[in-house]
């Protein structure tokens, strides 16, 4: 009798440890280990006791086995696993061993739901208690000059060096080993000869400072650079046979795109560049960085009336050719393929807006039109090119013909 009060009192205590834990089961297996527990309570009552079992054996069942429904209701449930579940008989065990399955069955869930609720909180603490506590760097502020741009890449930065068209203020490099890079070392160098201080910083601030563009390690406070005046700018003397070149861009908004356009005159030899002031887009960092810093270079003029300047080069012997995609092909102007035009005179081609191409007054002052034949029939909605292909496509075929 002392054995039985002493292993209730031991099965009590371990109960009453389980429901101290928190460890989360699923909504099914709650109703699973509560309808055991119901079946159990009935089953006494209805089944005739085993052998061996009298009264005083009966009430010890009783109390071994009702206790922690009566005390702990669903803290009791949550701590039974489904993969032992009690028998719904106990005819076939004596009442110490069914005492004692009971409670080996009860320490068994016991010991499982500890080791998994330890386990969960080893996880959460272990994975992502130091994550964040770990402490945010604080940014860093950089003083900017008035009015000054930030000129960002490799090479628009070596260019604009190189040139000096504009003034400097200070230069950034990335803080890493990519700054014992040869090119790093040259760019410290350069800067200390013109006087410009050097910070080496984080990739996150050069990011910041750039405002997320690709900056290849390198970032330079500049002043802007703006177009030069088309009325200022020497008029070059031409004849008959001179074979110059320039390019006009009449409306082009895509910082993308003309730095692209750009990239292309420089490469092909155009002789000047203008873009008209009106809806144009202006020499930012963003074009120096799409023409790999041939904007530092090029010299890029802008004119006020666009249409007066082509007036005032027809006068003066140049032609003026236009372009157009097949699609625009009209009767008032001569169109012919780029394949099929000859260079033997001063010319300027003019190149209009990415969406509407030439205006209506600047296509009545072209000579000529241009068009690139496709290589197929092609599907509505897709019958141009990009403005900064076509540009490339329309110079490689007049700048072929330069006579060298």
């Amino acid at each position: 009798m002392a054995f039985v009060v002493v292993m209730v009192q031991i099965f009590k205590f371990n109960i009453w440890k389980a429901a101290r834990l928190s460890f989360p089961f699923s909504c099914n297996s709650h109703f699973r280990a509560v309808r055991h527990l119901l079946a159990q309570e009935k089953e006494p009552s209805q089944s005739s006791s085993p052998t061996g079992f009298g009264n005083g054996g009966n009430s010890h069942h009783h109390c071994s086995h009702e206790l922690p429904i009566l005390g702990l209701g669903d803290a009791a449930a949550r701590v039974i696993p489904k993969s032992h579940p009690p028998p719904k008989s106990y005819k076939g065990l004596t009442p110490q061993k069914n005492l004692r399955w009971q409670w080996k069955s009860r320490k068994r869930s016991t010991e499982q739901a500890a080791s998994s609720s330890e386990e969960f909180r080893n996880l959460r603490e272990d994975d992502f208690s130091k994550e964040q506590k770990r402490p945010m760097p604080k940014p860093m502020s950089i003083e900017r000059t008035k009015g000054s741009e930030i000129l960002f890449g490799i090479a628009p930065c070596s260019l604009a060096f190189s040139q000096s068209k504009r003034d400097f203020f200070q230069l950034f490099l990335k803080s890493d080993s990519s700054c014992t890079r040869p090119v790093m070392e040259e760019f410290a160098q350069r800067a200390k000869a013109c006087g410009v201080p050097v910070h080496h910083v984080r990739r996150q601030v050069l990011d910041a400072l750039c405002k997320g563009r690709v900056h290849q390690g390198v970032c330079l406070e500049v002043t802007p650079l703006h177009p030069s005046s088309l009325e200022e700018a020497e008029t070059p003397q031409v004849g008959l046979g001179t074979q110059l070149i320039w390019l006009v861009l009449e409306q082009i908004q895509d910082p993308m795109n003309l730095g692209a356009v750009l990239r292309s005159a420089y490469f092909l030899g155009v002789d000047r560049v203008v873009t008209s002031q009106k809806d144009s887009c202006p020499l930012t960092p963003t074009v120096s960085k799409a023409s790999a810093g041939a904007m530092e270079v090029l010299e890029v003029y802008s004119t006020d009336n666009l249409q007066r300047f082509l007036k005032a080069k027809t006068e003066e012997g140049w032609e003026v050719i236009g372009t157009v995609s097949k699609s625009e092909v009209e009767d008032k102007v001569p169109v012919i393929s780029c394949l099929e035009f000859h260079w033997n005179k001063p010319t300027v081609l003019v190149l209009g807006n990415e969406g509407y191409g030439l205006s209506l007054e600047t296509r009545s002052l072209c000579h000529r039109m241009l068009i690139i034949p496709p290589g197929r029939t092609l599907q509505p909605g897709i019958e141009s090119l990009n403005v900064s292909v076509a540009t490339g496509i329309l110079l490689h075929s007049i700048c072929s013909q330069k006579i060298k």
